[in-house]
Protein backbone atom coordinates (compact mmCIF):
# COMPACT_ATOMS: atom_id res chain seq x y z
CA UNK A 1 0.00 0.00 0.00
CA UNK A 2 1.44 3.47 -0.72
CA UNK A 3 1.26 6.51 1.46
CA UNK A 4 0.10 9.55 -0.33
CA UNK A 5 0.91 13.47 1.42
CA UNK A 6 -0.36 16.36 -0.32
CA UNK A 7 -0.41 19.68 1.06
CA UNK A 8 -3.49 20.70 -1.33
CA UNK A 9 -3.34 24.68 -1.69
CA UNK A 10 0.87 24.36 -1.96
CA UNK A 11 0.86 21.23 -4.47
CA UNK A 12 1.49 22.16 -8.47
CA UNK A 13 -1.35 20.50 -10.83
CA UNK A 14 1.33 17.46 -12.00
CA UNK A 15 1.28 16.38 -7.53
CA UNK A 16 -2.74 16.54 -7.40
CA UNK A 17 -2.64 14.83 -10.62
CA UNK A 18 -0.37 11.93 -9.22
CA UNK A 19 -1.86 11.83 -5.53
CA UNK A 20 -5.36 11.58 -7.48
CA UNK A 21 -3.81 8.36 -9.75
CA UNK A 22 -2.07 6.49 -6.58
CA UNK A 23 -5.42 7.34 -4.70
CA UNK A 24 -7.86 5.64 -7.65
CA UNK A 25 -4.78 2.83 -7.91
CA UNK A 26 -5.81 1.55 -4.58
CA UNK A 27 -9.42 2.42 -4.19
CA UNK A 28 -9.85 0.36 -7.95
CA UNK A 29 -8.26 -2.66 -5.81
CA UNK A 30 -10.46 -2.83 -2.88
CA UNK A 31 -13.88 -4.99 -2.70
CA UNK A 32 -16.76 -3.35 -2.33
CA UNK A 33 -18.48 -2.87 1.13
CA UNK A 34 -20.74 -5.83 1.94
CA UNK A 35 -23.40 -3.21 3.03
CA UNK A 36 -25.71 -2.14 -0.02
CA UNK A 37 -26.47 1.00 1.51
CA UNK A 38 -22.89 2.12 2.65
CA UNK A 39 -22.45 1.27 -1.39
CA UNK A 40 -25.23 3.21 -2.63
CA UNK A 41 -23.66 6.27 -0.72
CA UNK A 42 -20.06 5.79 -1.48
CA UNK A 43 -21.21 5.63 -5.21
CA UNK A 44 -22.97 9.27 -4.80
CA UNK A 45 -20.38 10.75 -3.71
CA UNK A 46 -17.82 8.90 -6.08
CA UNK A 47 -19.35 10.44 -8.52
CA UNK A 48 -19.94 13.38 -7.15
CA UNK A 49 -16.01 13.71 -7.03
CA UNK A 50 -15.81 12.33 -10.56
CA UNK A 51 -17.84 14.93 -12.19
CA UNK A 52 -15.73 17.77 -10.13
CA UNK A 53 -12.72 16.38 -11.88
CA UNK A 54 -14.58 16.29 -15.69
CA UNK A 55 -14.20 20.07 -15.20
CA UNK A 56 -10.25 20.39 -14.71
CA UNK A 57 -10.26 17.81 -17.45
CA UNK A 58 -12.84 20.10 -19.63
CA UNK A 59 -9.76 22.80 -18.87
CA UNK A 60 -6.98 20.07 -19.91
CA UNK A 61 -8.77 19.42 -22.91
CA UNK A 62 -9.54 22.99 -23.99
CA UNK A 63 -5.88 23.63 -23.79
CA UNK A 64 -4.76 20.57 -25.92
CA UNK A 65 -7.52 21.24 -28.25
CA UNK A 66 -6.67 25.45 -29.19
CA UNK A 67 -2.94 25.10 -29.26
CA UNK A 68 -3.65 21.46 -31.40
CA UNK A 69 -0.96 19.65 -29.73
CA UNK A 70 -2.61 16.14 -30.67
CA UNK A 71 -1.78 16.93 -34.33
CA UNK A 72 2.32 16.61 -33.17
CA UNK A 73 1.69 13.23 -31.97
CA UNK A 74 0.42 12.18 -34.84
CA UNK A 75 -3.32 12.44 -34.41
CA UNK A 76 -5.66 14.35 -37.03
CA UNK A 77 -8.18 15.93 -34.34
CA UNK A 78 -8.33 16.34 -30.86
CA UNK A 79 -11.23 13.84 -30.65
CA UNK A 80 -9.35 10.91 -32.57
CA UNK A 81 -6.51 11.63 -29.76
CA UNK A 82 -9.47 10.97 -27.40
CA UNK A 83 -10.95 8.26 -28.84
CA UNK A 84 -7.39 6.70 -29.82
CA UNK A 85 -4.14 7.15 -27.19
CA UNK A 86 -7.14 7.24 -24.20
CA UNK A 87 -9.94 4.54 -25.71
CA UNK A 88 -12.82 6.56 -25.65
CA UNK A 89 -15.88 5.75 -26.77
CA UNK A 90 -16.30 8.28 -29.72
CA UNK A 91 -19.67 9.97 -28.34
CA UNK A 92 -17.66 10.35 -24.98
CA UNK A 93 -15.06 11.55 -26.89
CA UNK A 94 -16.87 14.16 -28.88
CA UNK A 95 -19.40 15.02 -25.66
CA UNK A 96 -15.81 16.16 -23.83
CA UNK A 97 -14.79 17.90 -26.20
CA UNK A 98 -17.74 20.15 -27.20
CA UNK A 99 -17.92 20.72 -23.07
CA UNK A 100 -14.42 21.74 -23.23
CA UNK A 101 -15.19 24.17 -26.23
CA UNK A 102 -17.90 26.11 -25.35
CA UNK A 103 -16.94 26.16 -21.23
CA UNK A 104 -15.65 29.92 -21.95
CA UNK A 105 -19.24 30.27 -23.24
CA UNK A 106 -20.97 28.92 -19.90
CA UNK A 107 -19.64 30.34 -17.01
CA UNK A 108 -22.51 29.40 -14.87
CA UNK A 109 -22.56 25.78 -15.97
CA UNK A 110 -18.46 25.45 -15.21
CA UNK A 111 -18.91 27.31 -12.18
CA UNK A 112 -21.84 24.87 -10.89
CA UNK A 113 -19.53 22.21 -12.26
CA UNK A 114 -16.75 23.03 -10.49
CA UNK A 115 -18.05 23.24 -7.20
CA UNK A 116 -19.91 19.82 -7.60
CA UNK A 117 -23.63 21.31 -7.57
CA UNK A 118 -24.11 20.52 -10.96
CA UNK A 119 -23.55 16.99 -12.37
CA UNK A 120 -21.40 16.35 -16.01
CA UNK A 121 -24.09 14.55 -17.35
CA UNK A 122 -26.18 18.06 -16.89
CA UNK A 123 -23.06 20.21 -18.11
CA UNK A 124 -22.22 17.98 -21.05
CA UNK A 125 -26.08 18.13 -22.64
CA UNK A 126 -26.40 21.88 -21.76
CA UNK A 127 -22.97 22.86 -23.81
CA UNK A 128 -24.01 20.38 -26.87
CA UNK A 129 -27.34 22.17 -26.90
CA UNK A 130 -25.50 25.23 -27.11
CA UNK A 131 -23.00 24.30 -29.37
CA UNK A 132 -25.26 25.45 -32.55
CA UNK A 133 -26.15 28.85 -31.15
CA UNK A 134 -24.73 32.45 -30.97
CA UNK A 135 -23.22 34.05 -28.27
CA UNK A 136 -26.36 36.30 -27.84
CA UNK A 137 -28.58 33.07 -27.58
CA UNK A 138 -26.04 30.85 -25.73
CA UNK A 139 -26.03 33.21 -22.60
CA UNK A 140 -30.62 33.04 -22.80
CA UNK A 141 -29.67 29.19 -23.70
CA UNK A 142 -28.02 28.45 -20.21
CA UNK A 143 -30.31 30.19 -18.04
CA UNK A 144 -32.76 28.52 -19.66
CA UNK A 145 -31.54 25.09 -19.42
CA UNK A 146 -30.10 25.51 -16.19
CA UNK A 147 -33.96 26.68 -14.98
CA UNK A 148 -34.80 23.31 -16.03
CA UNK A 149 -32.29 21.19 -13.94
CA UNK A 150 -33.18 23.73 -10.83
CA UNK A 151 -37.18 22.24 -11.62
CA UNK A 152 -35.92 18.79 -11.17
CA UNK A 153 -35.77 17.44 -15.03
CA UNK A 154 -33.73 14.78 -16.03
CA UNK A 155 -31.08 14.77 -18.06
CA UNK A 156 -32.42 13.31 -20.95
CA UNK A 157 -35.34 15.42 -20.20
CA UNK A 158 -33.30 18.45 -20.40
CA UNK A 159 -31.51 17.43 -23.65
CA UNK A 160 -34.56 16.80 -25.44
CA UNK A 161 -35.42 20.56 -24.57
CA UNK A 162 -31.70 21.46 -25.59
CA UNK A 163 -32.64 19.95 -29.35
CA UNK A 164 -35.34 22.48 -29.81
CA UNK A 165 -33.71 25.14 -27.77
CA UNK A 166 -33.67 27.77 -30.38
CA UNK A 167 -37.76 27.60 -30.95
CA UNK A 168 -38.03 27.88 -26.80
CA UNK A 169 -35.66 31.01 -26.87
CA UNK A 170 -37.84 32.30 -29.78
CA UNK A 171 -41.15 31.17 -27.73
CA UNK A 172 -40.10 33.48 -24.82
CA UNK A 173 -39.05 36.47 -26.78
CA UNK A 174 -42.23 36.37 -28.76
CA UNK A 175 -39.79 36.49 -32.18
CA UNK A 176 -40.94 32.54 -33.46
CA UNK A 177 -41.50 32.39 -36.91
CA UNK A 178 -43.80 29.76 -39.07
CA UNK A 179 -42.37 26.73 -39.92
CA UNK A 180 -40.86 27.12 -43.51
CA UNK A 181 -41.39 24.67 -46.47
CA UNK A 182 -38.37 22.21 -45.60
CA UNK A 183 -39.02 22.22 -41.73
CA UNK A 184 -43.12 20.80 -43.04
CA UNK A 185 -41.32 17.95 -45.09
CA UNK A 186 -40.84 16.27 -41.28
CA UNK A 187 -37.75 14.17 -39.95
CA UNK A 188 -38.45 10.66 -40.92
CA UNK A 189 -37.27 10.94 -44.54
CA UNK A 190 -33.62 12.44 -46.32
CA UNK A 191 -33.93 14.56 -49.17
CA UNK A 192 -31.94 16.70 -51.17
CA UNK A 193 -32.37 19.44 -53.33
CA UNK A 194 -29.89 21.50 -55.31
CA UNK A 195 -30.20 24.42 -57.96
CA UNK A 196 -27.70 25.38 -60.40
CA UNK A 197 -26.32 28.29 -60.58
CA UNK A 198 -25.65 30.89 -63.15
CA UNK A 199 -21.81 30.03 -63.63
CA UNK A 200 -22.10 26.00 -63.55
CA UNK A 201 -22.28 25.32 -60.07
CA UNK A 202 -24.47 24.53 -57.74
CA UNK A 203 -26.20 24.89 -54.40
CA UNK A 204 -27.36 21.66 -52.23
CA UNK A 205 -29.40 22.06 -49.42
CA UNK A 206 -31.10 18.91 -47.51
CA UNK A 207 -31.82 16.78 -44.41
CA UNK A 208 -30.63 13.37 -43.56
CA UNK A 209 -32.62 11.12 -41.07
CA UNK A 210 -30.74 9.46 -38.27
CA UNK A 211 -29.80 6.04 -40.56
CA UNK A 212 -28.67 7.78 -43.42
CA UNK A 213 -26.42 10.56 -41.32
CA UNK A 214 -24.84 7.33 -39.52
CA UNK A 215 -23.74 6.75 -43.18
CA UNK A 216 -22.41 10.46 -43.55
CA UNK A 217 -20.68 10.42 -40.55
CA UNK A 218 -19.60 7.00 -41.59
CA UNK A 219 -17.40 8.22 -44.62
CA UNK A 220 -17.37 11.62 -44.90
CA UNK A 221 -17.15 12.36 -41.51
CA UNK A 222 -13.77 10.72 -41.46
CA UNK A 223 -12.54 11.75 -44.53
CA UNK A 224 -13.53 15.95 -43.79
CA UNK A 225 -11.16 16.01 -41.14
CA UNK A 226 -8.20 18.87 -41.17
CA UNK A 227 -5.66 17.43 -43.19
CA UNK A 228 -2.76 18.69 -40.44
CA UNK A 229 -2.13 21.26 -38.52
CA UNK A 230 -1.62 24.10 -41.73
CA UNK A 231 -5.05 23.17 -43.13
CA UNK A 232 -7.12 26.20 -42.39
CA UNK A 233 -10.16 25.15 -44.79
CA UNK A 234 -13.16 25.25 -42.52
CA UNK A 235 -15.53 22.49 -41.95
CA UNK A 236 -18.29 23.32 -44.80
CA UNK A 237 -14.94 23.40 -47.01
CA UNK A 238 -13.18 20.20 -46.03
CA UNK A 239 -17.19 18.60 -46.52
CA UNK A 240 -17.44 19.79 -49.89
CA UNK A 241 -13.94 18.27 -50.01
CA UNK A 242 -14.69 15.01 -48.40
CA UNK A 243 -17.83 14.44 -50.89
CA UNK A 244 -16.06 14.98 -53.77
CA UNK A 245 -13.37 13.13 -53.15
CA UNK A 246 -15.93 9.94 -52.49
CA UNK A 247 -17.71 10.89 -55.40
CA UNK A 248 -15.51 10.79 -57.96
CA UNK A 249 -13.53 7.62 -55.90
CA UNK A 250 -10.70 10.28 -55.82
CA UNK A 251 -8.78 7.92 -53.98
CA UNK A 252 -9.40 5.45 -56.23
CA UNK A 253 -9.15 6.45 -59.59
CA UNK A 254 -8.53 10.26 -60.43
CA UNK A 255 -6.77 10.93 -64.15
CA UNK A 256 -4.90 13.72 -62.96
CA UNK A 257 -1.28 13.35 -63.95
CA UNK A 258 1.32 15.70 -62.19
CA UNK A 259 4.68 16.43 -64.30
CA UNK A 260 7.93 17.00 -62.15
CA UNK A 261 11.64 16.71 -61.98
CA UNK A 262 13.09 13.58 -60.04
CA UNK A 263 14.77 16.21 -57.95
CA UNK A 264 11.45 18.10 -57.40
CA UNK A 265 9.68 14.75 -55.93
CA UNK A 266 12.53 14.40 -53.30
CA UNK A 267 12.81 16.96 -52.21
CA UNK A 268 14.03 20.01 -55.30
CA UNK A 269 12.16 23.66 -55.22
CA UNK A 270 11.93 23.55 -59.10
CA UNK A 271 7.80 23.74 -59.43
CA UNK A 272 5.56 21.04 -61.13
CA UNK A 273 3.06 21.37 -63.56
CA UNK A 274 -0.19 19.79 -64.93
CA UNK A 275 -0.87 18.81 -68.04
CA UNK A 276 -2.44 21.61 -68.80
CA UNK A 277 0.63 23.82 -67.80
CA UNK A 278 -1.10 24.69 -64.82
CA UNK A 279 1.90 25.52 -61.96
CA UNK A 280 2.33 23.71 -59.11
CA UNK A 281 4.53 24.90 -55.91
CA UNK A 282 7.70 21.72 -55.22
CA UNK A 283 6.36 21.13 -51.62
CA UNK A 284 2.82 21.01 -52.98
CA UNK A 285 3.69 18.49 -56.22
CA UNK A 286 5.27 16.24 -53.50
CA UNK A 287 1.68 16.24 -51.19
CA UNK A 288 -0.14 15.16 -54.19
CA UNK A 289 2.44 13.03 -55.34
CA UNK A 290 1.47 10.86 -51.82
CA UNK A 291 -2.12 10.48 -53.06
CA UNK A 292 -3.26 6.96 -54.71
CA UNK A 293 -5.10 8.76 -57.49
CA UNK A 294 -2.75 10.83 -58.75
CA UNK A 295 -0.23 9.54 -61.62
CA UNK A 296 3.62 11.64 -61.86
CA UNK A 297 4.90 11.60 -64.68
CA UNK A 298 8.93 12.03 -63.79
CA UNK A 299 11.21 13.94 -65.92
CA UNK A 300 15.32 13.49 -66.04
CA UNK A 301 17.63 15.94 -67.67
CA UNK A 302 16.26 17.69 -70.63
CA UNK A 303 12.91 16.72 -69.57
CA UNK A 304 13.37 13.12 -70.67
CA UNK A 305 10.82 11.15 -69.72
CA UNK A 306 12.13 8.94 -66.75
CA UNK A 307 9.49 6.87 -65.31
CA UNK A 308 5.72 6.84 -65.53
CA UNK A 309 3.52 5.49 -62.75
CA UNK A 310 0.50 5.23 -63.36
CA UNK A 311 1.02 1.83 -63.88
CA UNK A 312 4.07 1.25 -61.88
CA UNK A 313 3.96 4.01 -59.02
CA UNK A 314 0.67 3.15 -57.71
CA UNK A 315 -1.11 -0.55 -56.44
CA UNK A 316 -3.28 -2.58 -59.53
CA UNK A 317 -6.65 -2.74 -58.58
CA UNK A 318 -5.86 -6.67 -57.85
CA UNK A 319 -3.38 -5.69 -55.81
CA UNK A 320 -5.74 -3.12 -53.59
CA UNK A 321 -8.15 -5.52 -53.55
CA UNK A 322 -5.80 -7.61 -51.64
CA UNK A 323 -4.79 -4.90 -49.46
CA UNK A 324 -8.80 -3.90 -48.54
CA UNK A 325 -8.79 -7.57 -47.76
CA UNK A 326 -5.49 -7.75 -45.01
CA UNK A 327 -6.30 -3.91 -43.71
CA UNK A 328 -10.34 -3.18 -42.52
CA UNK A 329 -8.78 0.34 -41.59
CA UNK A 330 -5.90 2.20 -41.59
CA UNK A 331 -2.76 0.47 -40.74
CA UNK A 332 -1.79 3.08 -37.84
CA UNK A 333 -2.73 1.50 -35.28
CA UNK A 334 -5.77 2.65 -33.30
CA UNK A 335 -6.79 4.94 -36.29
CA UNK A 336 -10.65 3.87 -37.53
CA UNK A 337 -10.64 5.17 -41.23
CA UNK A 338 -11.86 2.69 -43.06
CA UNK A 339 -9.62 0.99 -45.48
CA UNK A 340 -12.17 1.35 -48.81
CA UNK A 341 -11.41 4.90 -48.29
CA UNK A 342 -7.66 5.00 -47.67
CA UNK A 343 -4.36 5.58 -49.65
CA UNK A 344 -2.26 2.75 -51.05
CA UNK A 345 0.90 3.68 -48.87
CA UNK A 346 4.54 2.72 -50.44
CA UNK A 347 5.42 1.32 -46.59
CA UNK A 348 9.48 2.57 -46.58
CA UNK A 349 8.98 5.28 -49.58
CA UNK A 350 8.60 5.01 -53.04
CA UNK A 351 10.02 8.49 -54.04
CA UNK A 352 13.17 7.63 -52.38
CA UNK A 353 13.26 4.35 -54.16
CA UNK A 354 13.21 1.45 -50.82
CA UNK A 355 9.76 0.49 -51.87
CA UNK A 356 8.62 -0.69 -55.05
CA UNK A 357 4.90 -1.31 -55.85
CA UNK A 358 5.26 -4.79 -54.71
CA UNK A 359 2.44 -6.30 -52.52
CA UNK A 360 4.40 -7.15 -49.98
CA UNK A 361 5.77 -3.22 -49.52
CA UNK A 362 2.63 -1.83 -49.65
CA UNK A 363 -0.39 -1.16 -46.63
CA UNK A 364 -3.45 1.12 -46.30
CA UNK A 365 -3.37 4.43 -44.76
CA UNK A 366 -5.33 7.15 -44.42
CA UNK A 367 -5.08 10.39 -46.08
CA UNK A 368 -3.53 12.18 -42.92
CA UNK A 369 -1.50 9.48 -41.72
CA UNK A 370 0.09 9.20 -44.88
CA UNK A 371 1.00 12.56 -44.78
CA UNK A 372 1.92 12.64 -41.29
CA UNK A 373 4.70 9.48 -42.20
CA UNK A 374 6.03 11.55 -44.98
CA UNK A 375 7.12 14.32 -43.12
CA UNK A 376 7.79 12.86 -39.61
CA UNK A 377 9.01 9.30 -40.10
CA UNK A 378 10.75 9.51 -36.67
CA UNK A 379 6.88 9.46 -34.81
CA UNK A 380 6.14 6.11 -36.85
CA UNK A 381 7.23 2.78 -36.10
CA UNK A 382 6.69 0.00 -38.19
CA UNK A 383 6.23 -3.63 -37.47
CA UNK A 384 4.51 -6.41 -39.32
CA UNK A 385 1.99 -8.89 -37.38
CA UNK A 386 2.04 -12.45 -37.61
CA UNK A 387 -0.36 -12.23 -40.55
CA UNK A 388 2.28 -10.50 -42.47
CA UNK A 389 0.41 -6.71 -42.31
CA UNK A 390 2.44 -3.79 -41.53
CA UNK A 391 1.63 -2.36 -37.97
CA UNK A 392 2.66 1.28 -37.47
CA UNK A 393 2.56 2.67 -34.32
CA UNK A 394 2.70 6.90 -33.55
CA UNK A 395 5.79 7.71 -31.24
CA UNK A 396 5.71 10.74 -29.39
CA UNK A 397 7.50 13.73 -30.57
CA UNK A 398 11.41 13.63 -29.89
CA UNK A 399 11.10 16.72 -26.92
CA UNK A 400 8.57 14.28 -25.60
CA UNK A 401 10.69 11.07 -25.65
CA UNK A 402 14.08 13.26 -24.29
CA UNK A 403 11.53 14.94 -21.34
CA UNK A 404 10.57 11.35 -20.32
CA UNK A 405 14.18 10.13 -20.28
CA UNK A 406 15.17 13.22 -18.29
CA UNK A 407 12.40 14.18 -16.43
CA UNK A 408 12.62 14.93 -12.43
CA UNK A 409 11.64 12.30 -9.88
CA UNK A 410 7.71 12.12 -9.59
CA UNK A 411 7.07 13.21 -12.99
CA UNK A 412 4.92 11.57 -15.27
CA UNK A 413 6.81 8.92 -17.56
CA UNK A 414 6.30 6.78 -20.59
CA UNK A 415 2.67 4.73 -19.88
CA UNK A 416 3.07 0.93 -19.33
CA UNK A 417 -0.25 0.60 -21.45
CA UNK A 418 0.25 -1.36 -24.68
CA UNK A 419 -2.17 0.16 -26.58
CA UNK A 420 0.30 3.14 -26.48
CA UNK A 421 3.74 1.61 -27.82
CA UNK A 422 5.78 4.12 -26.24
CA UNK A 423 9.66 3.32 -28.34
CA UNK A 424 11.86 1.68 -25.87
Amino acid sequence: MQSVTVELEAASTMELVNALSTIATELASREAPESAAACLELTETLVAASDMQESALAGFIGRIDATREPARWGYPSTQAWLRSRLGMRDSRAKERLTLARQRHRLPEVCAQLAAGELSYGYAATVADSVARLDDTDCAEAEATLLGFVEQGFSAGKVAAFGRRISDLIAERDDTEDAPDEDTKRGYDKSWLTTTRSLDGGRYVKGWLNPEDAAIWDGTLALLAKPAGPDDRRDLPERTAAALSSVLSGGHKASKVTVICDLETLTGGNAPARLTDGTPIPAAQARRIALSAGVSPLLLGRGNTPLYLGYRERFASAAQRQVLETLYSSCAVRGCEVPGTLCEVDHVHGWALGRSPTDIDHLALTCGWHNRFKHSRPDQIQITKDQDGRYVYRLLPPADARARNRTGPPGSIGPPDSPALDWAA
